[in-house]
């Protein structure tokens, strides 16, 4: 039932973002909608950080990291290649065709790094699963996705149409996949 409530949170402040246009809903707004008390949302959340990294998460998931279809290949490297392609892509799409929620999905992660790492957490398990590190706290993954952060991170998204775009990631793969 907790988990039911929690998803419930979650669903209705995005839903609010959605319907408002303004990243800045309050969690009275939230509670409202929900007919709860204010204080009720923080059995499920510890504060409004937590809330709005759990809503940028699940927004995360939905639009990228589900969208992703995973090419099994015996090589990892070149599995590994096709996932960040991928991944690359699925960025770049769900930014081309909503701008405005996208910009209002990343705001908050845009500002806070420690946040960011946590809505990366699936991509991370990911990469580490691709190529068979086994590294529970995922820092090779991590490494990774971080060197191809002009290509995931929100604030590099106006070059993404960019021209050169692929010929640009593929530079970047020649240059790191020999240290993989």
């Amino acid at each position: 039932m907790a988990q039911k409530t929690r998803d419930k949170i979650i669903a209705t402040a995005q839903n609010l973002i959605d319907q408002t246009g303004d990243a800045g809903i309050t969690l009275n707004q939230i509670a409202e909608t929900l007919g709860m008390t204010h204080a009720a949302i923080y059995k499920h959340f510890r504060n409004k950080q937590a809330l709005w990294e759990a809503v940028a998460a699940t927004w995360f998931k939905r639009e990228i990291i589900d969208k992703i279809k995973l090419v099994e290949s015996d090589a990892p490297k070149t599995q590994l290649h096709d996932w960040l392609w991928a991944f690359a892509k699925a960025k770049k799409e769900t930014y081309n065709t909503n701008q405005r929620m996208f910009t209002l999905n990343t705001e908050y992660i845009d500002n806070n790094p420690e946040a960011l790492r946590q809505v990366l957490l699936d991509a991370d398990q990911i990469i580490d699963d691709i190529m068979d590190y086994h590294d529970p706290h995922h820092e090779r993954a991590e490494m990774i996705l971080a060197a191809f952060a002009i290509f995931s991170l929100p604030n590099f998204k106006e070059t993404w149409n960019d021209p050169d775009y692929q010929v640009r990631f593929e530079r970047l793969w020649k240059l790191i996949e020999n240290g993989l």
